[in-house]
């Protein structure tokens, strides 16, 4: 029996208990049902309805305070091993950002209290390791140069001199590429374009060193130019330069897949470098087109039902794979501030707000504290180390998924503060 068979069926039996008044009623209702529901607004009012965007960015962090009373910027299970860590600064730059749409003090009170316990009165990083050359460790540097600007205060200064420094030792490739770590030699990941050249081109335009934007858009196009995959229109997470590691393809020196994580870190870079530029640089043009280029590309790997995004980005369909939320709240944000920033159409603002509002279906809830909580991140995702991390498909749905992981926290707030200021 056919759907609409089954339907006429139902009001038939309708119009047996009730009559023909009955049965008209019925069927009106019914049919105004159906009308309404092939809405699309009537489902996204049901999420829009509830908080606005500047909301969303508020109850998240102000969740994430309520669960960190000691100004720990610190997952629970490592408040023994308090450390200087690239999360700390994505979450110090999140709340700065909210502290500077909202002019909440306790936000910015929130990241001096943090900050203050891991940098001294002579600048020195607690826990920092500059021979380590990990470039995750130069993330936290912008918050460090935003105080600075703010208080005058010179430790600041110092410390982010420090991690300055470390870019002028990092080691490098052949062609002046940064090396991901010390311990992952002759390698670039799309990771370490977020953790180092936001940091590096707003230290250059503080303090004189204008000359310096070039190195920086020396590693983008370094990326551009070794992990594009021209038919994907996608970046391989990590490039070999010697052609040997165990991830590595012997002729490509390429990783085999596109982690979604990887390529979120590299779109937030590019446009928070965009945002840092002056105008007539003449590298920002060609910076611009990869934003562009990439974005277009992401779109056509966004799950069509959901509208957000997969851990392996083009292989939605195959076993195993899940829409994770780190992933896509880092890909709304890139689209949104891309948009407001006038480097990306006006469509990908709209597009942000679409999968806004598809984070807030598959990722989002809210316990029985009031608190929101974000799942499906996963937790870590790297290449080659002591665990001999080999980039397959299997190996990237097999790490494990943590709920309120701050890779995913962080750029939520993020994103929600973008689509608050293009509204």
């Amino acid at each position: 029996m056919s759907k609409n068979s089954k339907r006429f069926g139902q009001h038939r039996f309708t119009f047996l208990k009730t009559g023909r008044a009955g049965f008209v009623l019925v069927l009106m209702i019914a049919v105004f049902g159906q009308a309404l529901s092939a809405f699309p607004w009537q489902k996204k009012k049901k999420v829009d309805a509830e908080l606005s965007y500047l909301e969303w960015a508020v109850k998240a962090a102000d969740s994430f305070i309520s669960r960190n009373p000691d100004f720990r910027i610190t997952y629970e299970e490592d408040r023994d091993r308090h450390k200087w860590h690239y999360e700390q600064g994505l979450m110090a730059n999140a709340l700065y950002q909210l502290y500077l749409q909202t002019e909440d003090q306790k936000y910015y009170d929130f990241i001096v209290k943090n900050i203050d316990q891991f940098v001294d009165g002579e600048g020195n990083i607690k826990t920092y390791k500059q021979h380590s050359y990990k470039l995750d460790d130069i993330g936290s540097g912008r918050i460090l140069l935003r105080l600075y600007k703010d208080t005058d205060n010179p430790k600041y200064k110092k410390a982010a001199d420090q991690l300055r420094q470390q870019l002028e030792d990092q080691p490098r490739t052949a062609e002046s590429g940064f090396w991901h770590k010390k311990i992952y030699p002759y390698q670039m990941w799309l990771d370490g374009l977020y953790m180092a050249a936001p940091f590096y081109a707003e230290y250059a335009l503080m303090f004189d060193q204008s000359e310096n934007l070039d190195d920086v858009l020396k590693q983008f196009q370094l990326i551009e130019k070794h992990n594009y995959d021209a038919e994907s229109g996608l970046y391989h997470h990590g490039w070999d330069e010697k052609k040997v590691q165990i991830w590595a393809n012997p002729e490509t020196g390429l990783s085999s897949n596109y982690w979604g994580r990887s390529l979120g870190w590299y779109e937030m870079a590019l446009v928070d470098v965009l945002e840092l530029l002056p105008e007539d640089h003449p590298g920002k043009g060609k910076l611009s087109s990869q934003l562009q280029k990439l974005s277009a590309a992401l779109l056509n790997y966004r799950d069509p039902q959901s509208s957000v995004w997969y851990q392996v980005l083009n292989q939605g369909d195959r076993a195993g794979n899940y829409l994770e939320a780190s992933t896509s709240v880092m890909f709304v944000y890139a689209f949104a501030k891309g948009a407001n920033q006038g480097f990306l159409d006006r469509d990908f603002y709209v597009q942000a707000q679409q999968s806004f509002v598809g984070v807030l279906k598959e990722f989002i809830t809210t316990n029985d504290a009031g608190l929101l909580d974000i799942h499906h991140v996963c937790s870590v995702a790297g290449l080659g180390g002591k665990n001999q991390r080999d980039g397959s498909f299997e190996y990237y749905i097999g790490e494990p998924q943590r709920t309120n992981d701050y890779k995913a926290l962080c750029p939520f707030i993020l994103a929600a503060i973008e689509l608050e200021r293009g509204k």
